[in-house]
């Protein structure tokens, strides 16, 4: 009688045991193919909003920027540190002579700007290299904003900028670096200097367009500054 009980208890527990094995599997899998899942999501949902971009009146930003700068969108409000469904993207990887800002509607995907904009004068000359969080630097910071309020400064009509990367550009509104028109950012500026003039570490725009873009932008809206130096490494972690 024994003999017959030992063969199925022993079955019994070899059973169990792969199904736990099994269990264990699927339990150590599972947070890694559901990780896939939402970046796959994500990605095919930049690449949707990409697609839909559309103007009759402006280039679109390139793909490298944008999907950075959309990344970033969506944390920032699931976090509620922006409110507005309005992107600015600032791509300093482009040269200062060509207009290398957006505003994006993110919602219908209308380009709503598409504008010159000034770096920091030891930033760079023609193109953008060097960046700063630090006072008196007198260069750019990357990285992504929260627009703020408007106030009269000694440009005229400017609007305040919250940085929101730790130690990258969260020194912006002590710095004084916020968006302003400036008359060297124009296109007889370039014809005469063979670039863009530069800013004190300003995203200085032109006078013609600065109130149109302020007021949209204004009052926490999404404003990101891109460059590939950083474009590897920093993404959506850094922001508090």
């Amino acid at each position: 009688m024994i003999y017959t009980i030992i063969p199925t208890i022993l079955f019994v527990l070899a059973s169990f045991t792969t199904n736990r094995a099994s269990f264990s599997e699927t339990k150590t899998t599972k947070p890694v193919l559901y990780s896939k899942v939402v970046e796959t999501n994500v990605e095919a949902k930049i690449e949707s909003a990409y697609n839909n971009l559309h103007s009759s009146k402006f280039a679109l930003p390139k793909l490298e920027s944008f999907a950075v700068a959309l990344k970033g969108y969506y944390s920032l409000k699931e976090k509620g540190l922006i409110k507005k469904e309005i992107l600015t993207l600032i791509d300093f990887s482009l040269s200062s002579n060509t207009k290398r800002l957006w505003v994006i509607n993110v919602i219908t995907g209308d380009v709503l700007f598409n504008s010159l904009v000034a770096h920091g004068r030891n930033t760079g000359e023609e193109f953008a290299s060097n960046f700063s969080n630090a006072n008196e630097s007198y260069k750019s910071s990357l990285g992504f904003y929260s627009t703020g309020e408007i106030y009269n400064g000694k440009h005229g009509m400017s609007l305040r900028l919250d940085g929101l990367e730790k130690g990258v550009n969260d020194n912006a509104r002590a710095r004084g670096v916020v968006m302003h028109a400036a008359d060297y950012v124009s296109e007889s500026f370039i014809k005469n200097n063979h670039r863009l003039g530069r800013s004190q570490g300003c995203p200085a725009v032109p006078v013609e367009l600065s109130k149109d873009i302020i007021n949209v932008i204004k009052d926490k809206s999404c404003f990101f500054i891109y460059h590939p130096s950083r474009d590897s490494k920093f993404g959506i972690k850094s922001i508090s």
